[in-house]
């Protein structure tokens, strides 16, 4: 493994990494490529007079696979791209983003950590602990994570799901925890003082509840109520994400119904920047029953395998109002980067 926090510039490479380019969308400012442009691993620029060498993505990254291994570098290239989608989202959203050189604490940061050689060694587990996210590498093998997918009884399992899951453990500590909005989200998330291990013994013991359709967005919502916050915190990411993209192609959905048009819908507001659910819910619910549909014309899974119940859409409320600062009491610790 090969740490990446405060590494040097290297030699120009691929993406030409030491030339300086005027993009269109600030022409009054000379920018270089990401350090890791060098590898294909990223398309990002930097500003010119910038202190550093990585992109605001890249930057968070503590740790990456051997790339003497092409194996590992083709991963590591597509886990980078899922990466980059996820920080749009958290960029769009203005949330706060700290690396571990600004915050050694509290900072976020990534390891991509390949499986030791051998028989032997212990594999690496994706998960979150106090804002170090670890990605298991083999994640970006399309097999083994479809076999995982199959195992775990996960119909959505992605790359970026893992970073959209995992972050929201990151910003629940961030705007939750210490955004004083704890006792809110207990209210409606349940108590996360339950013990964890024992909760999540539970589960995979016995699994979800028969009514969990009802109450959560995924069976490992009913885990624990981290679980829940993380898992609604990711549909909220992909669902207004999605939204703008339909927007961006000027997509509508208005299906041939026999009794007036109660599936139409039209994605004529910003998701990103709405504080009201209701107009986000009303476009989502068919625009993913078109494109559920079409993908059932294809034989492929549904793009999104998901009920969102009327106790998911209050969750999804919570998660919308924490991240534009617009709950009740304390303030929800934003801060722009």
């Amino acid at each position: 493994m090969v740490g990446q926090e405060g590494a040097g510039q290297p030699e120009v490479g691929r993406r030409a990494v030491g030339q300086l380019w005027r993009p269109r969308a600030d022409p009054g400012r000379l920018y270089r490529f990401c350090s890791n442009a060098h590898h294909e691993a990223c398309n990002w620029l930097v500003p010119e007079d910038a202190p550093g060498v990585f992109c605001l993505a890249c930057r968070h990254n503590r740790t990456i696979p051997d790339l003497a291994d092409p194996t590992n570098l083709a991963h590591w290239r597509k886990i980078e791209e899922a990466k980059r989608r996820a920080f749009y989202s958290f960029i769009r959203l203005g949330l706060p983003l700290i690396n571990r050189v600004e915050d050694p604490e509290n900072g976020l940061a990534f390891d991509f950590l390949a499986d030791p050689l051998g028989e032997g060694g212990t594999k690496v587990m994706t998960g979150h602990d106090n804002g170090l996210i670890t990605l298991a590498l083999v994640e970006a093998d399309d097999a083994e994570r479809n076999r995982r997918r199959t195992e775990m009884g996960e119909p959505y399992r992605t790359l970026l799901g893992h970073f959209r899951h995992e972050s929201g453990h990151y910003f629940w500590d961030r705007l939750v925890r210490d955004g004083g909005h704890l006792e809110a989200c207990r209210a409606l998330f349940g108590d996360d003082s339950e013990d964890y291990g024992a909760a999540l013994q539970r589960h995979y013991n016995a699994g979800p509840p028969a009514d969990w359709q009802e109450h959560f967005v995924s069976t490992y919502a009913t885990a624990h109520p981290w679980e829940d916050f993380a898992e609604t915190w990711a549909h909220y990411l992909h669902i207004v994400d999605t939204l703008e993209m339909a927007r961006a192609f000027g997509l509508g959905i208005a299906p041939r119904v026999e009794h007036g048009e109660e599936l139409a819908a039209e994605v004529d507001f910003n998701p990103y920047r709405t504080t009201e659910i209701a107009p986000v819910i009303e476009a989502w619910v068919p625009m993913t029953a078109a494109v559920n549909s079409l993908n059932r014309c294809m034989g492929a899974p549904d793009l999104y395998p998901f009920v969102i119940s009327p106790a998911v859409v209050e969750k999804l409320a919570f998660i919308q109002a924490l991240v534009h600062g617009t709950l009740p009491g304390a303030e929800a610790g934003k801060g722009g980067s």
